[in-house]
Parts: C-alpha cells; structure tokens; sequence
C-alpha cells in the first residue's frame, strides 16, 4: 500500500525525485531548497527527513549551541528552535518560558525574589519565567539538563553553555552554511504566542524581522515556521512567505488560541478533511503528535494507522510528526527491550513503523538513529 500511495503523493507536492531518495519539495507542499539562505549552495531535503527535535537533546542538554551543533554535525537534516521572549523582547531559544528545570536559575540568590506562579495557557506553573528578565540578566544563567533521571549522561554537559540568543543561533546558521557550502535547515516554533502578546511581547513581528534579515523570509528560504496556534501561523503568512506548519496535540486537546477565541474546535476536528483542507489555506504542512498518525492501544503497543497522512497529503500538506526518542519509556511497548525504562530499545524498529504511514519526515532526539534509519528505509 505504501509504494501505492508515494509516487501520488509526491506528484501532488509537486516533488523532484533526485538521488537515493532525496526530494525537492515543490511549492505546494514546502520550500524548495535550492539556492535559499546566506548558506551558499543548493541543498536538497530528503525524504522521509529527519528533525533534530531541540537540537541533539538525545546527547546534551536541549537548546544549547552543544545539542544544535551535534545535531549538524550528525547530519540531521532540519534543526529545531523554539522562541520565547524576554522582559526586553528578545527572542531566545528555550522550550518553555518557564527555565526552572533547564536552567541554573535556582542557584542565582540575586534572582530569588523573582520565582512565580503564573497560569500559561490554562497551566498553573511555579518558577522563574524568561519575561521577567532581561537578556542581559538571562545570559547569567547557564543551562542544564531537563530531565537528569532519564538522561543522567546529558548531566555532564550541564552549565557549559547559555540560553541561546535566536539572532545569534541564526548567525551560526549562516556561517555553518558558508563553512559547508549548503544552507542550515531550520525548524522555529512560535511558543505561547497568544500568552505572550497578551503580555505585549509579540513573537510574530520581531520573529519576522530577524528572518528579514538573514534571507530565511521567501518561500524558499531554509526554514519551517511552527505553531501549536494556527492563528501565529496566519500572523506570520502576513510577514513572510516561509512555510508554516501547524502542530497538533491529542485529539482532545485545543489550540490555546480557540480557547482564546471560544472557538469550539478540537484538534479532532482540525484532522478531518474540512479541518486540513483550513489549515491548508494558510500553511504547507502539520506537525501531529505521532499517536494522530498511529494511535496507541491500551497496553502501549502501535495499533492500525490513521488516514491522517493520506488525508493531508490530498490537501498538499506535509507531515513532521513528534517525537521520537531511543529509550524503553518513550517507545511504543512492543519495541521496548529489557526492564531498564532509560536503556535503549529497538528505536529502529519504531521509526520503521512510522516511516511506513508514508509521512514526510519526523522529529526525534536522537537523529542519528532516525538518519541510520531513514537511509536504510529509503534504500
């Protein structure tokens, strides 16, 4: 079925087979690489394409310029940055605003007055937040590991870098693209940006600008934009033509800005033809959690695929699933091997899995596992 579906598929993207499986991705799907950004040199993306999900945050500590540089040197083909901003509206590159885990801020006494509780999107969090300090005071802080039980190695690495400055993750960009003849592939979330702007720290503007002016605005610049909130999404179509992506969480889950918004609509409802064929009138591609593409059964095992890639796919829509990592506890029961929740399992076996729906690409923390898996699926 799948041979079936793919050269379909690909000439509905308006795809350009070349080589062992690497593609140029026509406009009606995504940009095309060739000749984009201050890299230098055309560049092509493969297909399926492997997303260093935070950088190589598989091997160091998330969103540093060690996880982003690994990442690149291991080959993966899209580098993934999420934005929030700071009291004085720089964008910086954290997961969430809230730096209590991935940060050594609680070591800082001069910063103890300025722990919170906040509500973000309907959250209740406790901890420090990167809009209460400015640039200058975040780049006191040094980052760490966000989940030391799971990835106790990655520990070793903490404090050796800053939270990355986004201007300054695009500056390497360009200069890693001059140095290797061929442009740096990015991935760039909008985080919260409805919280943010309520704040008066808009992400679209200033996101748009830097973009501006390092040539990754065209639509064939380099980079994705991401969004959880469809409507970032449709604020940044007005400022670039960069293509964006929509990312969908669980079915039953909705975009903060619907909540916003009271608008009714479910990520249930955004999977469905009519809902794909909206997200097709603004964006090129989605971004679902990898359960909208292979649900779960009730003891963790992958059960039958979805028509979600199918069904995108029809509206000229790529598909980047997230996440996938190499460790027993984040893998679908069936590939887990031995009792140790933190060992390895048979990651290959599950990118397999998921390489078989026919998606387009996935985010993983490990992407040299998800490179040695996808040249051997594509071969």
């Amino acid at each position: 079925m799948e041979q079936e579906q793919r050269p379909g598929r690909r000439a509905l993207l308006g795809a350009a087979v070349v080589g062992a499986g690497a593609v140029a991705l026509g406009p009606a799907a995504t940009a095309r690489a060739e000749g984009a950004g201050r890299g230098g040199g055309a560049g092509r993306l493969p297909n399926p394409l492997i997303v260093a999900h935070r950088g190589a945050s598989g091997y160091r500590p998330e969103h540093t310029f060690g996880s982003y540089q690994l990442a690149l040197d291991m080959g993966a083909d899209v580098i993934e940055q999420d934005l929030v901003p700071t009291k004085d509206g720089h964008l910086v590159c954290r997961h969430e605003n809230d730096i209590t885990q991935t940060t050594d801020v609680a070591d800082h006494a001069e910063f103890a007055d300025r722990k919170a509780t906040k509500t973000v999107d309907g959250v209740e969090l406790n901890g420090w937040f990167t809009e209460d300090f400015t640039l200058a005071e975040l780049r006191t802080l040094r980052a760490k590991e966000r989940i030391p039980k799971e990835r106790q190695r990655n520990t070793l690495y903490d404090g050796r870098w800053e939270v990355p400055l986004f201007a300054d993750v695009l500056r390497w960009a360009d200069k890693e693209g001059r140095r290797r003849g061929r442009p740096v592939w990015l991935h760039i979330e909008t985080k919260h940006p409805t919280y943010f702007r309520e704040l008066g720290l808009e992400l679209e503007k200033p996101l748009a600008k830097l973009l501006r002016k390092h040539g990754r605005h065209r639509k064939d610049a380099p980079n994705f934009l991401q969004s959880f909130e469809p409507s970032s999404i449709q604020r940044l179509k007005k400022l670039v033509d960069a293509p964006g992506v929509v990312l969908l969480d669980a079915l039953d889950s909705q975009p903060w800005d619907f909540v916003e918004a009271g608008d009714p609509r479910t990520v249930k409802d955004l999977v469905t033809p009519k809902g794909l064929k909206w997200i097709a009138g603004f964006a090129q591609g989605i971004g679902p959690v990898v359960d909208l593409v292979i649900p779960k059964k009730e003891d963790g095992s992958l059960g039958e695929p979805t028509t979600l890639v199918r069904d995108a796919h029809r509206e000229g829509l790529v598909l980047h699933p997230y996440t996938m990592r190499n460790e027993n506890t984040f893998l679908p029961t069936e590939f887990r091997r031995g009792d140790d929740p933190n060992a390895y399992g048979d990651a290959f076996g599950a990118f397999r899995a998921y390489f078989k729906t026919g998606i387009d690409g996935i985010f993983t923390d490990n992407c040299d596992t998800g490179l040695l898996a996808a040249e051997e699926f594509r071969s």
